[in-house]
C-alpha cells in the first residue's frame, strides 16, 4: 500500500491515457489479444510507476513468450476510466483494484475458482491469514492481493512523556486509551486526533463495537446498536471528552494523521502503510505505534489491501493466469518488501519486509505488526458502500462539532443506502 493519506492505495502519476485492455490493436474489446496482455494499475508517483514496472519486469522475464503492457492512472482518474470500461466492455486482462471499492466493481471481473489459482501457480495458501478475503464480496474470489494492511494507533512518544501519559503498547484497552488521550491534552495539545477518512474514523468504533458497519453479505448495518454506541463514543471524544479538535471544514481529509504528524496531536489512527514515513516524520518527534485497543479482551481489526483480477472480457484468460501468478510470484513479492513499499500479502516474503526497516525501527514495527494482524477480517462492504463514505464523510464536520448528532448520520446513511 501506498505511503500516503486516505484509507488507501496508491497511483501513477499523469498517464492520461484510455485504458484499454490492449495495445498496439484496432478496434480491441479491452481484453488483451494475440500475445499481448495490458495491465491496469493506478500509482501516484515516478517512484510508485518504477515500483510497478519493476513488477512487470519479473513477469515478464516468467513469460517470455507474451509482451506484458503496464498502463497507470492516478487514483481518481483510475476508477472512472474504469467504470466507462467496464461499461463498454474495454477492461483490461489484468486490471489493479481496492478492497473497499471492489463492491462497485464485481460486474467487470471474472471470478476466480481454485482451478484458475492452479493455472496461475498460485494458492490461498500462499498468502498470510485473512489476506484473500481482500479481493472477495460476498464469498466469491475476484482477485488475489499483492499487499495487505490494517489500521493501527500512532503516537508522538516525547508529548506523552512530558505529560507523564502512559505509553500505548499491545493489549492496551479502551480505557486505556482514555486515560492516555486525556493525560496527553494538555499545553495547547490534543491527547487525539479524529479521523475523516472511511478508515480512519470507522477504525476504533469497529474494534470496540466489535462488528463491522456491513454484515458478510453484504447488507448494511449502520444502525446497529452496539455500532451506533461506539460511533458516538468516538464523536465524543471532541464534544464530550474534550481531548480531540473539531474538524475545520469538509476538505480537511486528512485531518486527523495531519494533527498528529504536524505534533498538534498525540495519538492518531491510520493504515500500517504509513508506518515508516511516521517512523521518519519530519517534526522530529519521536513516533510509536499499537495494535487497536480492546473491549471486553476483543478488539477487532479490518485487513485491507489491493491486488489484481481478470476482466470476464479478457480474451486469454489462460495467457492472463500466468502473468497474474508472476505478479504474484515470490520473486515480485519479495520485491515489494525488500523495497519497504508496502507490506506483502504472500506470507514467506513478509519477513524481507521488516530487513527493509531501520534497525532501531525493526522490531518495534515486527512486534506491533504482529500483533494487529493476530486478529482481522476482511472488509464487508455493500453494494453501495462508495456512496455511503462520500455521503457521511462531509456530515462528520458537523457531527465533531456537535451540530449534528453520530446517530442522526448514520440512520440518514442507512436510510438512503440500505435498499
Amino acid at each position: 500500500m501506498k505511503k500516503m493519506r486516505m484509507g488507501a492505495v496508491v497511483a501513477v502519476a499523469g498517464v492520461a491515457v484510455a485504458m484499454t485492455g490492449c495495445a498496439g490493436t484496432t478496434g480491441s474489446t479491452g481484453s488483451g489479444s494475440g500475445d499481448t496482455i495490458v495491465v491496469d494499475m493506478w500509482a501516484g508517483s515516478a517512484d510508485d510507476t518504477k515500483a510497478l514496472e519493476a513488477q512487470i519486469k519479473v513477469a515478464q522475464e516468467q513469460n517470455p513468450d507474451l509482451k506484458i503492457e503496464l498502463r497507470t492512472a492516478p487514483w481518481g482518474d483510475f476508477f472512472t476510466k474504469l467504470t466507462t470500461n467496464m461499461a463498454s466492455g474495454n477492461m483490461a486482462c489484468i486490471t489493479g483494484m481496492n478492497s473497499g471499492m471492489l463492491s462497485s466493481y464485481t460486474d467487470g471481473f471474472a471470478t476466480l475458482t481454485a482451478a484458475d489459482l492452479k493455472a496461475a501457480g498460485l494458492a490461498e495458501s500462499d498468502f498470510a491469514p485473512g489476506a484473500t478475503e481482500i479481493l472477495k464480496n460476498k464469498g466469491e474470489l475476484y482477485g488475489l492481493p499483492f499487499d495487505v494492511a490494517t489500521m493501527l494507533v500512532y503516537y508522538n512518544a516525547d508529548q506523552l512523556t512530558a505529560a507523564g501519559a502512559e505509553t500505548p503498547a499491545a493489549g492496551w484497552t479502551f480505557e486505556d486509551f482514555e486515560k492516555t488521550a486525556k493525560a496527553a491534552t494538555t499545553g495547547g495539545k490534543s491527547g487525539f486526533a479524529v479521523g475523516m477518512g472511511d478508515f480512519q474514523w470507522q477504525a476504533l468504533p469497529i474494534a470496540k463495537s466489535g462488528l463491522q458497519p456491513v454484515t458478510e453479505d453484504g447488507t448494511l448495518q449502520l444502525t446497529d446498536k452496539k455500532f451506533v454506541e461506539a460511533s458516538t463514543w468516538y464523536a465524543g471524544l471532541v464534544t464530550d471528552q474534550k481531548v480531540a479538535l473539531p474538524v475545520a471544514s469538509a476538505s480537511d481529509t486528512g485531518w486527523g494523521e495531519n494533527q498528529y504528524s504536524s505534533g498538534n496531536a498525540a495519538m492518531a489512527v491510520d493504515g500500517t502503510w504509513n508506518a515508516v514515513s511516521y517512523l521518519n516524520n519530519e517534526s522530529g518527534f519521536t513516533a510509536g505505534m499499537a495494535p487497536l485497543p480492546s473491549e471486553g479482551g476483543t478488539s477487532l481489526s479490518l485487513i485491507l489491501g489491493s491486488g489484481f483480477g481478470i476482466s470476464k472480457t479478457c480474451d486469454n484468460k489462460d495467457a492472463a493466469l500466468k502473468v497474474l501468478g508472476s505478479l504474484l510470484s515470490k520473486d515480485a513479492q519479495d520485491y515489494i518488501a525488500s523495497s519497504g513499499r508496502s507490506y506483502p500479502a504472500r506470507a514467506e516474503s513478509q519477513p524481507l519486509y521488516f530487513d527493509s526497516i531501520d534497525e532501531k525501527y525493526r522490531e518495534q514495527v515486527k512486534e506491533v505488526f504482529t500483533a494487529a494482524f493476530e486478529n482481522v477480517q476482511g472488509q464487508y462492504v455493500s453494494d453501495n458502500w462508495a456512496k455511503v463514505g462520500t455521503y457521511v464523510q462531509p456530515q462528520l464536520v458537523s457531527v465533531y462539532n456537535g451540530q449534528e448528532t453520530m446517530a442522526n448520520v448514520l440512520d440518514s446513511a442507512q436510510q438512503q443506502f440500505g435498499k
